[in-house]
């Protein structure tokens, strides 16, 4: 169930992804990070968490820091994504 990669757009390495080590153009998806996301997401959502409680969990989680602002931004796409 290996995903594509995706062509690296920027410098900033997005959450869930990391550089392939085959080819540093390309990202390939850490499912630890997707997996912990799909987690994070529903609860920040519904309120249940706040936006800094769901970073500092996934940065625990993980092992991988995020912002509160990082993870409002990932929602937010998130959100853009599925009411197409």
């Amino acid at each position: 169930n290996t995903k594509m990669p995706i062509k690296k757009k920027s410098s900033t390495i997005p959450f869930g992804y990391k550089v392939d080590e085959e080819n540093p153009k390309l990202l390939v998806e850490v499912e630890e990070e997707l997996q912990a996301l799909e987690n994070i997401i529903p609860m920040v959502v519904s309120k249940s968490l706040s936006l800094r409680e769901g970073a500092l969990w996934l940065s625990y989680k993980t092992g991988r820091s995020i912002s509160h602002q990082g993870l409002k931004n990932i929602i937010k796409q998130h959100d853009s994504r599925t009411t197409d």
